[in-house]
């Protein structure tokens, strides 16, 4: 899943993208009010961690303009603002939850997978397709009872086909959603992860889930051959 960290702190930003992108997220990252507005309209995220003091435009107004613009995008506040009409401003401009700096990264992670689960309706607390069970909170991944052990990207590719189980999705839109803004590699990785995923979740189990649509992507199935 993607997320967006607006924040002006360069090494705070690093050091967030770092560790979310060690718990398997596709990260960007924007330093300034306007450019991290220009990035949640243009990409679709599964959240935004959005500071309130930032240049050109303050986190409290990138805010309220996505929710006037009908992005309803799960946003955490990040601030070192900790009066509590400073946290009512910010939930009433449309924020989802709110963090004050110092924080704990391990709740950190924790409000964002919980923002992701409460983001709409269709987002189920587990994923299943078939046998196969993948659990974003406890990052396990199960098939027919017997746990899978996957990297972090590969987990992180197997998520995003669940969530759009039964669907074709192109090498362009996992290489999007997976991958961070500013990867320039060969669009070619996604083809190794998914051979990857075929060699854990598929070929041990004797299934075919994942699919290859010729000119058109992958699509993950419940079939059972």
């Amino acid at each position: 899943m993607r997320l967006l960290v607006v924040d002006d702190e360069p090494r705070l930003a690093e050091g967030l993208k770092r560790g979310l992108e060690a718990e398997g997220f596709a990260v960007d990252v924007a330093h300034t009010g306007p450019d991290g507005l220009w990035f949640a309209r243009e990409q679709e995220y599964a959240a935004i961690l959005l500071d309130i003091m930032l240049p050109g435009m303050n986190g409290y107004v990138v805010c309220r303009t996505l929710r006037n613009e009908r992005n309803w995008t799960p946003v955490l506040m990040l601030t070192a603002k900790d009066g509590e009409w400073d946290q009512v401003e910010g939930l009433d401009t449309g924020a989802d939850d709110y963090l004050t700096k110092p924080f704990s990264f391990a709740v950190l992670v924790a409000r964002v997978r919980a923002l992701i689960r409460r983001g709409a309706s269709a987002r189920p607390t587990v994923l299943t397709v078939g046998d196969l069970a993948l659990d974003p909170a406890s990052r396990s991944v199960v098939r027919g009872g017997a746990p899978i052990d996957l990297t972090a990207r590969e987990f992180a590719v197997l998520e995003f086909l669940m969530r759009r189980g039964g669907e074709v999705v192109s090498k362009a839109q996992i290489l999007d959603g997976v991958w961070d803004f500013a990867f320039e590699g060969d669009s070619n990785i996604v083809e190794v992860y998914i051979a990857h995923l075929r060699a854990k979740i598929d070929r041990p189990f004797g299934r075919a889930s994942i699919e290859t649509l010729r000119g058109a992507g992958y699509r993950l199935g419940a079939h059972d051959d």
